[in-house]
């Protein structure tokens, strides 16, 4: 498919506005409601039948801290400061100062942006979960704030915002920011997609190729064209190019239209596409979290992390640091079944059993065992850290919990896209803006990175995407 079109070679325009948006997930969503709030003329093409994309499918938590109302009325002190330095240390491997710094001081504003959208939040901290909770309870830890290397450091505070409903919220989250669009100026076209963009020889940006019932649509855009159509998860070939471990990991989170379309029509007009071999996985060992007093285990029987990690980072280091071979290891009095399904794939009366029934080294998880146990006796994790409410010795017999990519639960989403300023404008290598193109939501290399923390994706996705709104429309007044 020809990506690109010359702008020359276009006759005619079929439509004419300001600002034209591919893709009406949560970031699409957040583009056309700042575009619109300030008298553009926006244009949305969503390639389903309707809205909603990923974010739909998501848990719907969104991250957003330094003293939200939520967080306060939960009894936890937070500030811009705080948040920042969190997401600078836990987002590698080259976090986006400028960009987390604007997140962070913008972070309470994005908060009441959200409310005026009329998402509902309840003021309660569900302390059980890292991640959405059962409850209708607004607020949990989504991230390794508690856990080391950052809870020594930086004051932890939970910065998971859910909006007010039980279990997975990204239905519910996305019901209401559709609502809002259908009750703003922008226009919405569905079942339409997006085939090329249209560029002058310089590289300018002019609008839009979509077809629509079989028929080419050439939409001229003023301001310009905002890419938000997700990342690419379901496209094979671009995976196996830039992220082939992620073709190990049994649940791909995204909606059909995850297949890198945006990050191609990007790339057509000379757009860096960056950090495109990270993915964000998820190795859920809790709930409950009684399985956190458990040791997880790699092939050579030795431990590779603290295990009260948030699981998106232990199945980061499961998988590009332990080629997806991993086990959790516990006894009768830390044992209790998880809730995401996993199979006692090893049993032991002792160590050494264990180690053979797993095929480990002679010696190695008796080794570490024995390390373990004895500064677990003192309430201590010289090696990981992990936090002294979750250390306790394990005695036989033992099981082994199979957390391994081949057959158990990765759940991966990719990270890697098109490399944008801090106000949704699509950059080339050199990093130079595009004129009149621009970018949100997981079409682009934003925040989300190894050390990733769940809502960032809904976070920076609307936070950014209301910036190219704004600048998009900005462009064509």
């Amino acid at each position: 498919m020809q990506l690109l079109r010359d702008a020359s070679s276009v006759t005619h325009w079929d439509r004419e506005v300001d600002v034209v948006v591919i893709g009406l997930g949560c970031a699409g969503a957040a583009v056309a409601l700042e575009a619109s709030g300030v008298d553009a003329e926006v244009l949305v093409f969503e390639r389903a039948s309707a809205g909603g994309g990923t974010s739909a499918m998501s848990g719907g938590v969104i991250y957003l801290g330094g003293g939200t109302p939520i967080q306060s009325a939960c009894g936890f002190e937070d500030s811009a400061e705080e948040m920042f330095a969190y997401l600078m240390a836990s987002c590698g491997p080259r976090p986006d100062e400028e960009k987390i710094r604007a997140y962070s001081e913008g972070s309470v504003e994005h908060f009441e942006w959200f409310v005026r959208n009329g998402v509902p939040f309840k003021p309660v901290f569900y302390p059980d979960n890292s991640g959405e909770p059962p409850t209708e309870d607004g607020l949990v830890f989504s991230g390794s704030e508690n856990a080391h290397p950052y809870r020594p450091k930086i004051r932890p505070a939970p910065r998971g915002h859910v909006p007010e409903v039980p279990d997975a919220a990204g239905g519910f989250l996305m019901q209401k920011l559709l609502a809002a669009v259908a009750g703003s100026d922008a226009e919405l076209v569905c079942d339409a997609r997006c085939e090329a963009l249209v560029a002058t020889p310089d590289r300018e940006v002019m609008g839009a190729v979509v077809r629509v019932d079989g028929r080419e649509h050439r939409i001229r855009a003023r301001g310009g064209v905002v890419l938000a159509t997700g990342g690419f998860i379901n496209n094979r070939e671009m995976i196996r190019e830039y992220a082939p471990q992620l073709e190990y990991c049994s649940v791909r989170v995204g909606a059909e239209g995850d297949d890198g379309s945006g990050i191609r029509l990007g790339a057509a007009v000379g757009a860096a596409a960056v950090h495109m071999g990270f993915g964000s996985i998820s190795l859920p060992i809790i709930p409950p979290r009684k399985l956190q007093k458990g040791i997880l285990i790699n092939a050579q029987g030795q431990r590779f992390i603290n295990e009260d990690s948030y699981y998106g980072v232990l199945g980061e280091h499961a998988l590009y640091r332990q080629n997806g071979c991993a086990y959790l290891v516990l006894d009768d009095e830390t044992f209790e079944r998880p809730k995401a399904p996993r199979e006692i794939v090893a049993t032991g009366e002792s160590a050494r059993e264990l180690e053979e029934e797993l095929g480990l080294p002679a010696g190695s998880f008796g080794a570490t065992l024995e390390f373990y146990n004895r500064h677990a006796e003192k309430g201590e994790d010289p090696l990981f850290h992990k936090a002294p409410e979750w250390i306790v010795p394990l005695r036989p017999p033992f099981g082994a919990l199979d957390c391994t990519a081949e057959s158990s639960i990765y759940a991966a989403f990719t990270l890697g896209g098109l490399r944008t300023s801090p106000f949704g404008e699509v950059l080339t290598p050199d990093g130079s803006a595009i004129p009149g193109l621009y970018g949100a939501g997981r079409t682009t290399a934003c925040l989300a990175a190894p050390g990733y923390s769940s809502g960032l994706s809904i976070g920076d996705g609307t936070f950014f995407g209301r910036r190219a709104g704004l600048r998009a429309a900005a462009r064509a007044a």
